[in-house]
């Protein structure tokens, strides 16, 4: 209701749709509203200029809002069109033809622009809206990384590459990610050229990463313009940032050991488990000489600098889920959890805000350690959703197809779920330490992984056998 419908709650009364925002948002109802994410992904596309980037946020009805040069908000575009797609198997999608909106380009000297966009009297189908977003994305800086722009997906690093040179290490992780889901599609296509080149690029990422954003003992953040690095343990403030090192896990293809040991170093260094926080970095920007941007001019540990940005702590649990640390995963997720946040009076009184919905952030510098940022109307709350379903209980949905793949410790003895999909209702219970792993549906054993899910107005029942799972 917030984050789709209103675009509004009580902390923050916008009412503008943002690029990323509401396309992340959308990905948590593929599975009870698909309607709704195929909707929103046109609806994005139609913010998107010829040249591939995209207005940063605009108001409806008029379509007023900004061009910029932020460099992750065009990639949301085929990153969610790939999971739509992988999750209900409609491609259909991708020949949707929707138009473009035109306004001057950029100028040099300007990071953005609020303007009146017009209608563009050029189409294209949504698989073109995608590939224009997907080239514009494949400049690289002298470290071999991607551009960062006036900001990657923490906005308030406006000023690490909007002079055109500074590199994001995230952005890389969030790219390569993005190319390696639109591979299949353009194959499927016989876009065998584009294929060729997406796979190129990938493998100049993944190079890039390794030989200039390793630092020992987790990821680089970031280069400034000036060459500079950020997220180093050279570094006086953001010394270590978490989205560089849980997405090495989530793209699938940071190297192994390396992100484990960043991960290590994650854990070390920002999770703080006596005052119930995941830190975005740490330090905090404050008084050293750099300028990322109008984060600095945060409070130390508020929002995102340095305090927990829930968004970005979902993404560290994930990253545990990716490993199968089912003790690490659930353990965070209780920490993110807003309902123990009021397990106490004196929980309660420090954190200050509503322990029944999610809070986009929480502060995590004295005197102000546990207070929740501005709750209901954050992209957090639909990561929360999918960690919940996907990371720990495993239900990964490909079609009519069901894999349960769950990641949870060995405490838990067994979970329900009670899934809806068509006309057809699945009631699904997942045993843990079991003598022998085996899949049952309507009493009949399924060899392999793979569930076919049938639309037939029936109640189905499912059991799922684990023979045992790390903690």
């Amino acid at each position: 209701a917030c984050r789709i419908w209103a675009r509004s709650a009580f902390y923050q009364s916008g009412g503008a749709f943002g690029y990323r925002d509401q396309l992340q948002d959308v990905m948590a109802m593929v599975y009870s509203h698909p309607e709704i994410t195929r909707a929103q992904i046109k609806l994005a596309a139609s913010r998107q200029f010829p040249e591939g980037d995209v207005q940063h946020w605009w108001h409806p009805p008029t379509g007023r809002g900004v061009r910029t040069r932020f460099s992750d908000d065009l990639l949301w575009l085929p990153f969610v069109v790939n999971y739509y797609i992988s999750v209900t198997g409609d491609d259909s999608i991708l020949d949707e033809v929707v138009p473009f909106i035109e306004t001057p380009v950029l100028v040099e000297g300007h990071d953005e622009t609020y303007t009146q966009p017009q209608l563009s009297k050029e189409v294209a189908t949504i698989f073109d809206h995608c590939f224009r977003a997907l080239d514009r994305s494949l400049k690289q800086g002298e470290h071999g990384l991607p551009l960062m722009g006036s900001g990657d997906w923490n906005d308030g690093m406006s000023r690490v590459g909007n002079l055109g040179k500074g590199e994001s290490v995230w952005l890389a992780w969030f790219l390569i990610k993005t190319l390696r889901g639109f591979i299949p599609l353009c194959d499927k296509r016989k876009d065998h050229a584009r294929s060729e080149k997406y796979l190129g690029h990938i493998e100049n990422l993944k190079h890039a990463i390794e030989t200039n954003a390793w630092d020992g003992e987790w990821y680089l953040r970031a280069y400034f313009d000036n060459g500079e690095k950020m997220g180093s343990h050279l570094n006086d403030e953001c010394k270590i940032d978490a989205i560089a090192q849980s997405w090495a896990l989530i793209s699938g293809e940071g190297n192994p050991d390396r992100s484990k040991i960043a991960l290590q170093a994650v854990n070390k260094y920002l999770i703080n488990r006596e005052d119930q926080i995941i830190k975005l970095f740490t330090p905090p920007f404050d008084k050293s000489p750099a300028d990322p941007g109008y984060i600095k001019g945060y409070v130390p540990g508020v929002r995102e600098n340095g305090g927990q940005y829930t968004h970005a702590a979902i993404w560290t649990m994930m990253a545990y889920a990716v490993i199968k640390d089912g003790k690490m995963a659930t353990e965070l997720f209780s920490i993110i959890n807003p309902i123990n946040r009021s397990s106490t009076r004196t929980g309660s009184q420090k954190y200050k805000v509503e322990p029944y919905v999610i809070s986009a952030d929480i502060y995590g510098v004295s005197p102000h350690v546990g207070r929740g940022g501005w709750s209901w109307y954050t992209g957090s709350a639909s990561w929360m959703y999918r960690s919940a379903i996907e990371s720990i209980l495993g239900l990964n949905l490909r079609g009519n197809i069901l894999i349960i793949e769950p990641c949870i410790p060995e405490g838990w003895d067994q979970f329900q779920i009670t899934y809806r999909k068509g006309k057809a209702q699945f009631n699904i219970v997942v045993l843990n330490a079991q003598t022998e792993s085996s899949i049952e549906m309507d009493d009949m054993r399924i060899e392999g992984k793979e569930i076919l899910l049938p639309d037939d107005s029936k109640e189905h029942s499912i059991v799922v056998k684990l023979k045992s799972l790390s903690s």
